[in-house]
């Protein structure tokens, strides 16, 4: 058995992967945290976080690095080159197994960079943390100060087509084979205020809000019998799945509850950022009863 395990890790075929699971345990990360290809990364938007605690060797990872905002909106894809640039310094291979590990409630923040790695190439080799450092605690496990001595690695993309522009989203707005998915609350989703140029969502997009997907109190994803009921009435799962909120980071939570749940999904990156600002893509509000 030990054979065959070391085997999935010098081929690049995460333990993870053979079990068909984006999200691990602290129990399973305490075990294998010290397996050869295991890079644990802490995203976080202020690194004061990062340096106040974290688990040991853990990577920090800042959000705009592979996020970047731009003059053409809020958190882009990366540029190939800045991205793999950051990886490789953070030691991150193309064999790697990177472990997401968020701190207290930057759940979605998290799941932006879990996307961003799957398109980057790394599907089947990253996984997150559920419950994040807090999970990790909670369960009797240790924290650091300590900042980890890295070899750099190199790293080379190969983009997966997860993030979708507006032309995608609009060509796919009545297909049979595409459901558009606001991730918002249904407040938004509705048509309240939210200080962009138009409120509503986008013509015939349904509504799974991001915030029902997550135990706030824990700080982790919901069960897949608790997730599956919002999934169920929008999409099967032969269908795609396009998620979009406001920029493109909260959806990523929506993203990452259909990835548990087995469905094919992919991001508007523009989201309602963009949208509502071009006056001939069709939006619309829910009709009050």
């Amino acid at each position: 058995m030990k054979t065959i395990l070391v085997a999935l890790f010098v081929t690049g075929i995460s333990l993870v992967q053979a079990q068909e699971s984006i999200l691990v345990t602290p129990q399973w990360l305490n075990e294998h945290r010290t397996d050869p290809n295991v890079v644990i990364v802490q995203p976080n938007y202020l690194k004061l976080d990062y340096d106040q605690e974290h688990i040991a060797g853990a990577r920090y990872l800042w959000p705009g690095w592979l996020a970047p905002d731009g003059p053409q909106g809020s958190m882009n894809a990366p540029e190939i080159e800045k991205a793999n640039e950051v990886l490789g310094s953070m030691g991150i291979s193309n064999n790697s197994l990177v472990v997401l590990c968020h701190p207290r409630n930057e759940v979605s923040q998290s799941a932006r960079m879990f996307l961003v790695f799957e398109y980057l190439g790394m599907k089947g080799k990253v996984v997150f943390l559920n419950g994040g450092l807090e999970a990790w605690k909670k369960a009797g496990y240790p924290v650091t100060s300590e900042v980890p001595v890295v070899k750099k690695e190199k790293f080379k993309a190969a983009i997966s087509p997860l993030l979708v522009d507006k032309t995608y989203v609009f060509n796919n707005l009545h297909s049979n084979s595409t459901v558009i998915v606001d991730a918002r609350a249904k407040a938004y989703y509705d048509g309240d205020p939210a200080g962009q140029p138009r409120d509503g969502h986008i013509e015939g997009a349904r509504n799974i809000p991001y915030a029902e997907m997550i135990d706030a109190n824990a700080y982790n994803f919901k069960s897949s019998d608790e997730l599956q009921p919002f999934f169920t009435p929008v999409a099967t799962k032969d269908k795609e799945v396009v998620a979009y909120c406001f920029i493109g980071q909260t959806a990523s939570v929506v993203y990452m509850a259909g990835r548990i749940l087995g469905y094919n999904m992919k991001l508007y990156d523009g989201s309602i950022q963009e949208w509502s600002r071009i006056k001939e893509l069709p939006m619309e509000k829910t009709e009050k009863k």
